[in-house]
């Protein structure tokens, strides 16, 4: 009860007292946007640290030497937890932006700061407008900005892994940026496991090495939500030996 009361004041308080730090990064943006970007993004991942610290989330990181730093990348992770998103972001190397679903857009304030730092939002049901999202973040990494992107559409009820949507995949395929592999273990065990209470929980959550499309044989290319998502489930089983 005590987390769960320290992580929502936490986030209302961080929200509110965020606002003034919306217009000084609208000056620094008049001079350079990529500055902005950072300093937002940045911003955003230490607000996001200090969420899952204060939840008592006690992290064990594998593999983020595989991200590279220099080129935007597609994450393609598992999902199980409204703290995944949480527990990623904060990790990163380099500005980041989410898929995330639409109902979120109707969160004050932080709906905001999610579309300052790129972040697209997802209407499962309309199939233009989901085609128009993988066309936006399909730009964004050609501007130079990761995507972040849970590929089963919606959150895992029984931390099994469900069908890994195609789409997902047409921004690596279109761009041949390369395809990070994320696995997240115990992650529903802070919260959608004791909802509403928030538990302090040993994460383990895992980088695989870059997938290049280009690289990839035809077969594997063809059915690369199947490749990924094999790739993922073997990943998963390695966090299991740790949790």
């Amino acid at each position: 009860m005590i987390r769960t009361i320290l992580v929502v004041l936490y986030m209302v308080n961080y929200l509110i007292l965020s606002i003034p730090v919306w217009g000084f990064e609208a000056i620094v943006g008049l001079f350079s946007k990529k500055a902005r970007e950072r300093q937002c993004f940045h911003f955003v991942q230490w607000g996001f640290s200090c969420v899952h610290h204060i939840a008592g989330v006690k992290l064990t990181t594998i593999g983020l030497e595989n991200v590279p730093k220099d080129q935007a990348v597609l994450y393609i992770g598992n999902h199980c937890s409204f703290f995944d998103v949480v527990i990623s972001y904060s990790q990163v190397p380099g500005v980041t932006g989410f898929i995330s679903k639409k109902e979120i857009k109707k969160v004050p304030l932080l709906s905001t700061w999610m579309v300052i730092n790129h972040c697209l939002f997802l209407d499962r049901d309309d199939l233009r407008q989901g085609l128009k999202v993988i066309t936006d973040a399909i730009e964004l990494v050609k501007q130079g900005v990761s995507i972040f992107i849970y590929p089963e559409g919606t959150r895992s009820k029984d931390g099994k892994l469900g069908e890994f949507k195609a789409g997902s995949f047409k921004i690596a395929t279109r761009t041949n940026c390369p395809i990070i592999p994320v696995a997240i273990t115990r992650s529903a065990d802070i919260l959608e496991n004791h909802m509403p209470f928030i538990h302090s929980t040993n994460v383990v959550i895992r980088y695989g090495e870059p997938i290049i499309p280009s690289q990839l044989e035809p077969e594997q290319k063809k059915h690369i939500n199947d490749y990924t998502k094999g790739i993922i489930a073997d990943m998963l089983k390695e966090n299991e030996k740790l949790a």
